[in-house]
């Protein structure tokens, strides 16, 4: 039986880091808020090492959390930043360093310019200085950078791993810094390192999504043995940005996994992190965009029409109420459209056509929309009410 995912939110941290003006305090506070009434119990504040203002927002927030909450922050494996983290977060109740180091042979080689046994010795000494400022409370949480890109070397991953768990680290975390290839070659990567783990060892994925694929990525993972999914709410997050909170809970509630969150507040909060990250949701974005209800072609909207109230939708991966999106199926009208649209579209004013009077007046919107493009469903009633003088136009939105 699958353990019930566990949600790491990093929007305070990764998401915030991306943003071309990042977050104040208030800000950051509400976005806290917002994770909280979505029932995230696992919230990464910020990075404390990057200025005062993030050193502050992260005390201030892990002041601020329940008993129910834990803040974490990230720290590189540097001793003075593990120091200043912890210092920042020491106050919570639930307190997590989270300690990154790469462990790629590209990225030891050329960034880091390390030999692998002293980069692997540095995780293991991090590791261990993080615990022994937190005692036995807390936990610490090591991630190696890159891991997407150590193919080549698992095994010496898969080492350094183990070596961090003796040292204390309570997740180990493997993220797709970059993403490069395809879902399974990650995903067949967590499998072989969950197996090596101890049981008491929490196994996470961060996944990116610069080729599109991170929720795929994250969802195929936490079925190959990832409890912990790192996330961002909307997907924000430095380039193509990270993992989205929603849609993953969207797919694991969908194959039957409970989330634990707060569903129903999924589209409202949605809608309130677009404006605080000024990240328009993109009209084709999946759940919430302007269009992820809504049917132009012919085909589609007869199976819409046909299923609208039944939970399973011919043409809707879900029912959009779980989510908090008020409507489920739209119709729009353009030449491809058929007379099912018509016929929705002339309900909500009242009106109600025979097959015949549908077959006749699709015609005539066809031959409109082909001159107009997509009609709207004012424009509809319009013709509608030019070719059925003697009716009067109802109302319709």
């Amino acid at each position: 039986m699958k353990k019930t995912p566990v949600f790491h939110d990093t929007t305070l941290r990764d998401g915030n880091q991306s943003l071309a003006k990042p977050w104040n305090l208030e800000e950051k506070l509400e976005v806290f808020g917002l994770l909280k009434a979505l029932g995230v119990e696992k919230i990464e504040a910020g990075f404390p090492s990057a200025s005062a203002m993030d050193f502050e927002t992260c005390r201030t927030i892990a002041q601020t959390a329940d008993g129910k909450t834990t803040v974490g922050a990230l720290t590189r494996a540097v001793e003075k930043d593990i120091k200043t983290t912890y210092e920042s977060i020491s106050c919570a109740v639930n307190p997590r360093i989270h300690i990154v180091l790469a462990l790629s042979p590209f990225t030891m080689e050329h960034v880091l310019k390390m030999q692998p046994e002293r980069v692997k010795q540095l995780a293991v000494e991090s590791v261990a200085y993080a615990r022994s400022l937190l005692k036995n409370k807390g936990e610490v949480q090591f991630t190696a950078e890159h891991f997407g890109d150590c193919m080549e070397n698992l095994d010496f991953v898969t080492e350094t791993f183990l070596a961090c768990a003796d040292a204390g680290a309570d997740i180990i975390n493997m993220p797709n810094t970059v993403e490069r290839y395809r879902p399974y070659l990650f995903t067949n990567m967590v499998e072989r390192v969950v197996t090596a783990l101890p049981q008491r060892v929490t196994a996470s994925v961060h996944c990116h999504n610069d080729l599109g694929m991170a929720t795929a990525t994250s969802v195929e993972s936490y079925f190959a043995g990832a409890v912990q999914i790192e996330t961002c709410m909307n997907g924000i997050g430095e380039r193509a940005g990270n993992a989205n909170l929603f849609e993953i809970a969207a797919v694991l509630n969908n194959c039957g996994v409970e989330t634990g969150l707060n569903m129903k507040l999924f589209a409202q909060t949605a809608e309130r992190m677009a404006e605080l990250s000024e990240t328009p949701i993109h009209i084709k974005a999946p759940l919430f965009g302007e269009e992820a209800v809504m049917h132009r072609s012919g085909i589609h909207q007869d199976g819409a029409a046909k299923t609208k109230n039944m939970t399973k939708g011919a043409y809707r991966p879900m029912d959009f109420s779980a989510i908090g999106r008020e409507q489920n199926d739209r119709m729009g009208f353009t030449s491809q459209s058929g007379r099912s649209a018509l016929t929705e579209i002339l309900a909500q004013a009242g009106i109600s056509l025979t097959a015949q009077q549908a077959a006749e007046f699709i015609k005539i919107c066809k031959a409109a929309s082909e001159t107009e493009g997509e009609l709207s469903h004012r424009r509809i009633l319009e013709l509608y009410c030019a070719e059925n003088p003697q009716e009067s136009g109802g109302n319709i939105r």
